[in-house]
C-alpha cells in the first residue's frame, strides 16, 4: 500500500501536529533517511511496507539493516515511532505521534 505525501501533510495539520520533514537525512555519514521527521523533537516516524508480503522489512537482511539504522539514530537522540502505510493517518498514529513530540523535552543523551 503506498501512501500519498500530501494527504499525509494535510492529515498531520488537521491533527495540529508539528512541522515535520520528509525523507530526512540524519547520520552524518550515513545516506539512512527518515520518512517523516519532527525535527525539533527529534521524533522520527517510519512507515515499514511489505511487512506481510516479505519485503525488505520482513527479511532477514532488511531487518538487520533496519536494526542498525534505528540503533545509530537512537544514539544520536532520535526517537523512532514506526507504523504501517494502512494506519498512517489514522488517530492512533497521529495521538501517538502528538505524545512522542510532547515528550522530547524529556529526552536527555
Amino acid at each position: 500500500m503506498k501512501y500519498k505525501p500530501s494527504i499525509v501533510a494535510a492529515y498531520f495539520a488537521e491533527m495540529k501536529l508539528p512541522p515535520f520533514v520528509r525523507e530526512h537525512q540524519f547520520h552524518p555519514d550515513r545516506k539512512w533517511r527518515f520518512d517523516f521527521a519532527f525535527l525539533e523533537e527529534r521524533v522520527a516516524l517510519e512507515v515499514e511496507g511489505g511487512i506481510f508480503i516479505q519485503g525488505r522489512h520482513s527479511r532477514g537482511a532488511g531487518v538487520a539493516k533496519d536494526i542498525e539504522k534505528y540503533s545509530e539514530a537512537a544514539a544520536l537522540g532520535w526517537l523512532i515511532v514506526r507504523c504501517q502505510p494502512k494506519d498512517l493517518c489514522t488517530l492512533q498514529t497521529a495521538n501517538l505521534l502528538k505524545r512522542a513530540c510532547s515528550n522530547a523535552h524529556r529526552r536527555t543523551i
